[in-house]
Order: C-alpha cells, then structure tokens, then sequence
C-alpha cells in the first residue's frame, strides 16, 4: 500500500502506541495468583494475544469466579495503568507526522475506561477521528467486526484502508475484514506467525516512512 491507495489508517493501540500488554498480563497474573494459579507470560501470550480468549479459563470454569477474577483483574489494570507513562517511542513522532495527509482512528479491544486512563496524559487523541474501544461492538478481535465497524464509520472502501496491528488475533481480524494489514511485533507477540501480514515492520516509524516516501 501506499499513499496513493491508503486514505485511512486504524491504529491497534495496546502494544502499537502504548506500552500497556505487559501491564495487562502483570493485572492478569495477579488475578489467578490470588487463587493460586501461576500465570506464564508464554501462556499469556498465546491465550490472550493471539487468540482473544480468557486467560481465567485456565484455572476455572466457574462463571461467578470468572467474573470475580475479570473485576480484580480490572481493577488492578487500573492501578496499574495510572502509575506510569505508556507512549512507546516514536509514536508521537509517526502520528504527527502522518496526520497531514492521512485520516486516522484507534480499533482496540481497550474498555472505555481502561482505554481514558491509558491516554490521560498523552496528548494524541486529537489526531484521530475517531476511537473504537470494546463497549463499540459486538465481537472483539480476531473476530472481523472491530474492523468492519471502523470501515463502515471512515466512509471509505476496504482496500483505502490500512490497518497497523502488533498481534495474531488483530491480524487476523484486519484481513477478515478484507484489510491490508501491517505488524509491527511488540515484546510480547514477538515470536507469533505473522506470516499473512501485508507486511512485517521493525518499529512505528517505518509507517511514516513507507506511506510518505516519494
């Protein structure tokens, strides 16, 4: 893809412009500790970045223990999120310079909230148009419907989008959708199959680069 194709871009943000994945798991493991349960990053990675599915699975299959694991789970995020800064590098540098010419928006699988403390302090979301978080659809990645819901909001066609993912489940809703997809693998989905991506990218920056080129 490139600038002459591409109108729109739909930012992935956990792990694309925020430093939160490892955060989510460290929320995570301290959930399923309180029960006993050791949760691996390696287990982490596969359950929950590459397929969307529950880590809690695991330990449980109570349903009023799930939902008391999701809300210290959330709960713990929160405190977590709130403690530091999160932008990765290069992010500010790549949006601001990519949103003269190129509409854009975040696709996240980030809830409302955990999504306002995560951008609380950085100062980016005027570059969007708009912001799709999991309260926004029905289905969360990898299933299609985060992606279609954003074509359907940009007003534009499939192949005038791109969309930048770090995971195997973002990936393989973009191209569901019938989305040019590129990845740029974060620290924790480094390692996945990324094998049906558009392209493989080495950090943000080179976003910039290859769509203003020439």
């Amino acid at each position: 893809m490139t600038r002459q194709t591409c109108e729109y871009i739909f930012w992935d943000n956990d792990g694309v412009l925020v430093d939160t994945e490892g955060l989510y798991y460290q929320a995570s493991r301290d959930a399923l500790a309180r029960i006993g349960y050791d949760l691996t990053s390696a287990q982490f990675a596969a359950i929950s970045l590459a397929t969307g599915r529950s880590v809690f699975e695991l330990a449980t299959g109570d349903d009023s223990l799930m939902d008391q694991l999701r809300h210290w789970r959330n709960q713990r995020y929160s405190e977590l999120l709130a403690s530091r800064r999160l932008l990765l590098p290069e992010a500010r540098e790549t949006l601001e310079r990519l949103a003269p010419y190129l509409q854009m928006a975040i696709v996240t699988s980030s809830r409302r909230d955990h999504f306002d403390l995560i951008h609380a302090d950085t100062d980016l979301l005027h570059l969007f148009d708009f912001i799709l978080c999991r309260e926004d659809y029905l289905e969360a990645k990898p299933d299609p419907e985060p992606y279609l819901t954003a074509v359907q909001r940009s007003g534009r066609e499939p192949w005038q989008c791109l969309v930048i993912e770090d995971s195997v489940r973002g990936l393989a809703a973009a191209k569901a959708a019938g989305l040019t997809c590129w990845v740029i693998p974060s620290a924790q989905t480094r390692g996945q199959d990324f094998s049906a991506a558009d392209r493989i990218l080495p950090g943000i920056a080179e976003v910039a680069r290859l769509l203003l080129q020439g």
